[in-house]
């Protein structure tokens, strides 16, 4: 079964060494599978460290295969405080109203930001870490949240919401980037 896989890489994963991983990593394209035990030790374990990384990279929001774990799950804190952090296993959008346009950035795409056209309201069924289903309906900066770490468990990436404007204006970084991936990897093989 997918889910025994997933719980099983999490477990396999040594989150010590985990980090947030940057574009363009092929791993940031994965379509991450679902997580049938979300109140499993390793899934808690995994929520820590990403917590630990969240924080200290001073993000508002992170998806497990930001951390190069392909897990659909995801930790937001829109307002950047530890009591506000939120937990979303197997999280699936049911309901959207309205429109955003607003400045978006992403920890795997340091020092970029672009605007983006986003649903104003969301409503997000997800699983909590005690097993627990729930919704929540957010608007505004969380609604983008939630919008972008979903986007990542599906692989799509802050450079697919890109207008052309906004490629244009960021080709530089975005070469950089690549660029740095290349010499760490030593491989141009990416996306």
């Amino acid at each position: 079964m997918k889910w025994m896989e997933t719980n099983a890489r999490i477990r396999q994963a040594d989150l010590s060494s985990l980090v947030v991983i940057r574009y363009p990593d092929p791993r940031l394209r994965e379509v991450c599978a679902a997580v049938d035990e979300p109140s499993a030790p390793e899934v808690r374990a995994l929520v820590e460290r990403m917590t630990e990384l969240l924080f200290t990279s001073r993000g508002v929001g992170l998806a497990a295969p930001q951390v190069a774990v392909a897990a659909r799950m995801f930790i937001a804190s829109p307002t950047f405080q530890r009591d506000d952090l939120g937990v979303y296993v197997n999280p699936e959008i049911v309901h959207v109203d309205g429109q955003q346009d607003g400045e978006e950035g992403c920890l795997s795409f340091p020092g970029i930001t672009c605007k983006v056209r986003r649903y104003n309201v969301v409503t997000v069924r997800a699983t909590g870490l005690d097993g627990r289903p729930f919704e929540e309906t957010a608007e505004g900066l969380t609604a983008r949240i939630f919008q972008h770490e979903i986007d990542h468990l599906s692989g799509t990436l802050l450079a697919d919401r890109m207008g052309s404007v906004a490629k244009l204006a960021n080709r530089r970084a975005l070469k950089d980037l690549e660029d740095q991936f290349v010499a760490a990897c030593g491989s141009g093989d990416f996306p």
